[in-house]
């Protein structure tokens, strides 16, 4: 007898049926990673943070009070868009999906709390949105092209959709913008020997977001394996969005005057070329699968290496720093 699991259709139960669930299907092991990764934010002491931050010139600490704004509404952003995704998933009856995303949303609401309790702890309890709202690329993308992508899944789940929403948020919310700016912003802190607090964050939000960015190419890859014509939709999102995502990263060094160095010395072009660098290499893992068997696909750890790959380049690169 045939049984199914998608959702509201459901006439059986994935987990009582033959085989049970496969713990090396790519989901799954994501999955049993993440579990064995678990912390808490609340264990993190940015007591010398709060020194730090008050030694800091106005320059200085403009600009880290403007990132950490960045990522923690981004953060906070993704926690409440990415419910659609997991719908989406148990639509299409892959529990191991679904499973994995909601530890996802519970890893990006740790990260948002995280934030929140650095701010605190610096004594930044205002209002703080101005550090955001001025940069009207980064408002288009998590006001605008992040909801609705991700929302247009409650109404249409098609592999179509969730390719534009996994590009729009794995590719480039994650990929583009969040590990960019944490890898400059890890720079930063280890050269200057400043903020442990905020250096050890950022260290357990990477961890978590290896698992997020691998989960999403890997989804971009099943998709394309399964219908060639989405590798088009793949690179049509991509680059309606480039521009944007690149005048986020422009629109937070055009506060400070032209001509003169930005605070931490923090190189816009080299930012720029890392995002870049990323983003050519994972769309390279998603054309390589165009053809494959789906089979293979779904065991296949290739995303998860490339970006534990990106991982070992970045702690070399911060290594010699």
């Amino acid at each position: 007898m045939t049984r199914s699991i998608e959702h509201g259709k459901r006439t059986g139960f994935a987990t009582l049926g033959t085989g049970g669930l496969n713990f090396d299907s790519f989901p799954m092991r994501l999955f049993s990673k993440g579990n064995a990764k678990h912390w808490n934010p609340a264990d993190i002491d940015f007591t010398q943070d709060a020194r730090d931050v008050a030694a800091m010139t106005d320059a200085e600490r403009d600009m880290t009070v403007s990132l950490a704004a960045q990522f923690m509404a981004g953060e906070e952003s993704v926690t409440q868009d990415l419910q659609p995704f997991v719908a989406a998933m148990a639509a299409e009856g892959r529990l191991a999906d679904e499973m994995y995303l909601t530890q996802f949303v519970f890893e990006e609401a740790k990260h948002t709390e995280g934030f929140r309790r650095w701010f605190d702890a610096v004594g930044m309890t205002g209002d703080l949105h101005g550090h955001i709202e001025d940069n009207e690329h980064y408002m288009q993308i998590f006001t605008d092209e992040l909801p609705n992508s991700l929302y247009a899944l409650a109404l249409d789940p098609s592999p179509r959709n969730q390719v534009r929403a996994s590009v729009t948020y794995n590719h480039i919310v994650e990929g583009t913008l969040a590990l960019t700016g944490y890898f400059a912003w890890s720079k930063v802190c280890q050269s200057r020997g400043i903020m442990p607090g905020m250096q050890q964050l950022i260290k357990h939000i990477g961890d978590d977001e290896r698992r997020h960015m691998a989960w999403g190419t890997f989804t971009c890859r099943r998709h394309v394996a399964a219908d060639d014509s989405l590798w088009d939709a793949v690179d049509e999102r991509m680059q309606e969005l480039l521009v944007p995502a690149m005048g986020v990263v422009t629109g937070t060094f055009e506060r400070y005057e032209e001509g003169e160095p930005t605070p931490f010395d923090v190189d816009m072009n080299e930012m720029a070329e890392y995002a870049m660098d990323k983003i050519g290499r994972r769309l390279g893992a998603i054309e390589s699968a165009r053809g494959a068997d789906l089979r293979v696909i779904d065991v296949d750890a290739a995303p998860e290496a490339l970006e534990e790959r990106f991982h070992a380049e970045d702690q070399a690169e911060l290594a010699a720093v």
